[in-house]
């Protein structure tokens, strides 16, 4: 498994990227349709920086975790093994 750098569009409410509306992979923009499951790890030390997790599902119906890193406040999305195939695959048919 490995973290993608990947583009997010948040709703910022009372807290900035407090929820990820689509996220953009290899030029193809997947939008969220719901927030299956949240969490985080670590906190506001420097030892340790905060990083929200996200169980989304896109419009296509995959699922996906994607975590935002709130000290670079960088996106990424996690690929297994498993979801890389039909990441790569769904990204070439809207490519065709």
């Amino acid at each position: 498994m490995k973290f993608e750098i990947i583009d997010v569009s948040c709703y910022s409410g009372y807290k900035l990227n407090e929820k990820p509306l689509s996220f953009r992979l290899r030029g193809t923009e997947y939008r969220i349709i719901e927030v299956i499951d949240r969490w985080y790890e670590g906190n506001a030390s420097s030892a340790m920086p905060c990083i929200n997790y996200f169980r989304v599902r896109t419009e296509d119906g995959m699922e996906h975790i994607i975590r935002h890193n709130e000290l670079f406040n960088k996106w990424s999305l996690l690929i297994s093994e498993h979801d890389k195939d039909k990441i790569i695959g769904a990204t070439q048919k809207k490519l065709d």
